[in-house]
Formats: structure tokens, sequence, C-alpha cells
């Protein structure tokens, strides 16, 4: 047999009570969890904007988005500034190349210049060379002249009166070239 003890039935209006507390703590309980439930949804909601904020805020400290960021800040805010100088840059190294041309040509100039010096003076030294010896044959022509010249004015009359002197037949039956004095 059962060694439990019967428990006294209650009455209906205990019953009631007991249905209305029941009932009544049904529905604590369920506020209660209703409250929780919207607590934890707050929470959720909570956790979610705070997930999507990390992850907002780790691509925003991510070293190479915030370089790539930092990349088209600075290339935006100079772009123009860079590209003026290098235009500069660019006119420069052709300005560069034009003086270089014009500097080798100006080389080339003054070495044609030296060579032209050089070989006037290579025939200066040449004709100083030889000036002795035009001075000698100078010398040599004004003897012979000396020497031939009145011998070639008393070779013919026309030679003679050339020179100032008349043409006459000498007594030896030869013909002579005579100068008078005055």
């Amino acid at each position: 047999m059962s060694s439990q003890s019967a428990s006294p039935a209650l009455s209906d209006d205990e019953l009631r009570e007991t249905l209305d507390r029941l009932a009544g703590l049904t529905l604590t309980m369920s506020d209660q969890v209703e409250d929780q439930t919207k607590a934890i949804n707050r929470v959720t909601t909570a956790a979610n904007e705070a997930r999507r904020a990390a992850a907002i805020a780790q691509s925003q400290t991510d070293p190479e988005h915030y370089g790539e960021l930092v990349g088209e800040t600075i290339d935006g805010k100079i772009r123009e500034t860079l590209n003026s100088i290098v235009q500069s840059v660019n006119e420069l190294d052709q300005k560069t190349n034009q003086t270089v041309g014009v500097l080798a040509q100006a080389e080339k100039d003054k070495w044609d210049v030296i060579n032209a010096i050089r070989s006037r003076e290579v025939k200066v030294e040449r004709f100083k060379s030889r000036l002795p010896w035009f001075g000698l044959g100078a010398v040599v022509l004004a003897l012979a002249m000396a020497v031939l010249l009145p011998r070639f004015s008393a070779i013919n009359g026309a030679t003679c009166a050339v020179f100032g002197g008349q043409w006459l037949n000498a007594s030896t039956g030869g013909f002579a070239c005579v100068h008078y004095q005055d």
C-alpha cells in the first residue's frame, strides 16, 4: 500500500483562489518574460550596432584601407601641384637638353676657331721661315737687274728710248744706246 498521505481536498473557493493566484503568477511571469525578451532584444540590437560600429572602426583603422584613404586625399589635394611640378621638370629637362646642344655647338665652334688660328699661325711661321729667302731673292734680283738692265736697254732702240736714251749708230759700225747728262 502506499505510504503517501492523501491531501485533503480544497474547497471551491480555495480552488478558485489558487487558480487566480496561479493565473496572476502566470501573468506576472509572462510580463517578466516579455520584459526580459524586450531587454534581450535591446541587448541584441545594441550588440549588433556595436558589431557594425566595430567593423566600421576596424575598416577605418585598417592600415591598408587607411593608407588608401590618405592616398586618395593627398592625391586629390596635391594632384594639380604635382602635375605642375612634373610639367616644370619636363620643361627644365627640355631646356637642359637644348643648353647641352648649344654648349656642344659652342665647344665645336671654339675648336674650329682654334684650329683655324693654328692653321694661320703655321702658315705665318712658314712665311717667316721663307722670308729671308724672299729677301735674298729680292737682293739677287736687284743685282741682276742692275747688271742686266743696262745691257737689256742696249739691245734695241725701243728699250733704249724707254730708259731715256738714244739709239745711235756708233763709229765702229754697230748701234749703241747713249744716255746724255744734262
